[in-house]
């Protein structure tokens, strides 16, 4: 006998998402549940962070000269010169940092993550652990998420420092910028609340690639290819999440805390 038609369209995009949801409201519900797997998320950390620092570290600085010297060139061009630091090192902190750490966590760290829980999954072992009565939630995947926002959030401050640093060469140097007026107004516009925005980007944001790293791998199609595929949906459902969710966080943050005058 053939399956029944789907009520509607789209209705099992609808109940993958609530399955995505309920695994990362049981992420959180493991992950204060004892006991904590420290050694897990030890290696996972360490893993995750070796395998994203130095791809991080080198994004961030073409990330922060491209904004410097976009926002330079705009700024010769209005009158406004004495604005660029504010300008390029908020737009730095504020998004390009977060972004650019949650995109290479979820294609580096991310992809690792899927590729092991989905061969830990295509092996029966995750069955094999629900059998002995192991979650394998708070086993293997809470040890995971936690590492992949815990290196975001340090990444994070390395890509703002480093971007920043870029930019101010790359507008002073290169464009023969002025350096008291580049660190002078952005003390004069930036304020303590754009870091804390940033910062929470970052831990959200490698929660989100955990989560749907370790979701897909759970639910991988038979065989290695499935894993591959799984592998190659958990970065892209990712992305998409990312800026989603960063739009909606801006819009949010811009409502609630007033901008800083001169």
């Amino acid at each position: 006998m053939t399956a029944p038609a789907s009520p509607f369209p789209g209705v099992a995009a609808l109940r993958q998402t609530g399955r995505l949801f309920s695994l990362a409201l049981s992420v959180v519900r493991n992950s204060v549940r004892r006991p904590f797997q420290a050694r897990e998320f030890i290696e996972q950390f360490w893993f995750i962070a070796s395998v994203t620092i130095l791809p991080t570290a080198l994004v961030s600085v073409p990330f922060g000269a491209v904004i410097a010297l976009h926002l330079g060139s705009l700024t010769r061009q209005i009158g406004a010169e004495s604005f660029t630091g504010a300008a390029s090192v908020l737009a730095i902190i504020q998004q390009a940092s977060p972004l650019v750490t949650a995109l290479l966590v979820a294609g580096a760290g991310g992809s690792a993550i899927c590729a092991d829980i989905g061969a830990r999954t295509i092996r029966e072992e995750i069955d094999a652990m629900e059998v002995l009565g192991v979650s394998a939630v708070q086993r293997l995947i809470v040890p995971r998420v936690l590492a992949s926002m815990m290196v975001a959030l340090l990444l994070n401050g390395m890509v703002s420092v480093v971007g920043v640093l870029g930019g101010y060469f790359f507008n002073v140097i290169m464009q023969g910028g002025t350096p008291g007026a580049y660190l002078a107004s952005f003390s004069a516009l930036a304020q303590l609340p754009d870091l804390w925005i940033s910062e929470l980007k970052a831990i959200i944001f490698g929660f989100m690639a955990g989560v749907v790293a370790a979701y897909r791998g759970l639910n991988p199609a038979a065989g290695p290819k499935g894993v591959g595929d799984a592998v190659n949906q958990a970065v892209v459902i990712t992305f998409l999440l990312l800026f989603f969710v960063n739009f909606a966080l801006t819009t949010l943050y811009l409502q609630l805390v007033p901008p800083k005058g001169m």
